[in-house]
């Protein structure tokens, strides 16, 4: 099977590694294992049911306890409603591989997570792409979606949060998709893995508003854990069948401790989710008015998620912008040309407040110096 380089994530491996201050990161500032089990109300010693835990291959959907844990965050779900799986970037690429095969046709509004564009077509799926307008506030346009499926459409893929806008579908929005959905019976695949980051007021999740709705996310975001490289489908439990047949051929199951510890976090849930609230809401304040004193800058103010689109009025691609910035700065950006979007970066603004605060004033010095590039 050949797929096409993932872009965001080729950049991300480049030069995440090289920079001083990472503006491109889309989690919220990631927890210690000992923060954790502070929050957890544990010792910050090792648990002794961790410490006697046998490194076996557990339960293969993901332990009950853990799927009942996630189910409990949708309404209508119950444990045989979710399988875990290894991150957001599993779940997708199995619900992908379990629907979609030659001659298929898929609707992706973008941009979006490039998983959602690349694998349908790598399995030889038509992909449709029904671009995001910064005009529309970054949101859909439903008649344009309406007009993109056809009796072959298996799935509709959206981001929701969106990644990279941070733009937010409300309930109308999704009971309308859910519609053109079931006009030919296709599926909506939403990846939820920015939920739990909305500014104000939370969204249904799509398998609350539609019975072939499929939720996938994480506790990377969020919750912080991206190191545990453990996330979920929510959906029908006949799919999740189907999907289990695939995941055979792949992860079977993910780690027991893992798994222990996104438990963990889930019995947390309620002072982790605050933390992320605290900080993703303080830093895009914080954002919001760097934006508005930047005379080179200007986005739409995103209403969830971690990250910002943000376009410069400076004479440079996204792509060459962000390797000046990172040369001459240290700051890092996420060129919109990996996203396939040209003209806006990516900022990330989930990181701790004085390293979002620390880079756009660099970036501010250095675009006050260019004069410009003469």
């Amino acid at each position: 099977m050949k797929i096409e380089p993932f872009g965001v994530e080729q950049w991300m491996n480049a030069w995440e590694t090289k920079c001083d201050l990472n503006l491109a990161e889309t989690c919220v500032a990631s927890l210690t294992l000992a923060e954790l089990m502070q929050m957890a109300g544990t010792t910050q010693q090792m648990p002794a049911d961790l410490a006697a835990m046998q490194m076996t291959y557990g339960e293969i959907r993901g332990s009950a306890r853990l799927r009942g844990l996630v189910a409990a965050g949708f309404a209508g779900q119950g444990a045989q409603n979710v399988l875990i799986t290894h991150g957001t970037i599993g779940a997708n690429h199995m619900v992908y591989q379990t629907l979609v095969g030659a001659g298929d046709h898929v609707v992706a509004i973008t941009p979006t997570y490039q998983q959602h564009t690349a694998i349908p077509r790598s399995l030889g799926a038509d992909v449709t792409e029904v671009a995001l307008r910064e005009e529309s506030g970054w949101l859909p346009d439903w008649d344009a979606v309406a007009a993109a499926v056809t009796p072959a459409t298996k799935i509709i893929a959206l981001t929701n949060p969106n990644n990279p806008t941070g733009a937010l579908i409300d309930r109308d929005g999704l009971e309308r998709v859910s519609e053109i959905a079931k006009s030919v019976g296709a599926w909506v695949l939403c990846d939820e893995v920015y939920r739990g980051t909305e500014q104000h007021t939370p969204v249904p999740s799509i398998v609350e508003v539609y019975d072939k709705g499929i939720s996938t996310g994480s506790t990377s975001k969020a919750y912080s854990l991206a190191g545990l490289r453990l996330g979920w489908i929510v959906g029908p439990e006949p799919l999740l069948d189907d999907c289990e047949v695939h995941r055979d051929y792949t992860t079977i199951s993910v780690g027991m401790v893992d798994d222990y510890f996104a438990a963990m976090a889930f019995d947390a849930k309620d002072v982790i989710l605050e933390r992320a609230h605290d900080i993703t809401r303080g830093n895009l304040a914080v954002l919001d008015a760097w934006i508005g004193a930047e005379p080179k800058a200007r986005y739409v103010k995103p209403k969830a998620g971690t990250t910002a689109f943000v376009a410069f009025d400076v004479p440079m691609k996204s792509y060459d912008l962000c390797v000046a910035l990172l040369q001459d700065t240290g700051v890092m950006f996420t060129p919109g040309s990996s996203l396939g979007v040209e003209g806006y970066v990516r900022i990330g603004f989930a990181c701790y407040p004085e390293v979002l605060k620390a880079g756009l004033a660099k970036v501010s010095d250095w675009l006050a110096s260019q004069g410009w590039r003469r």
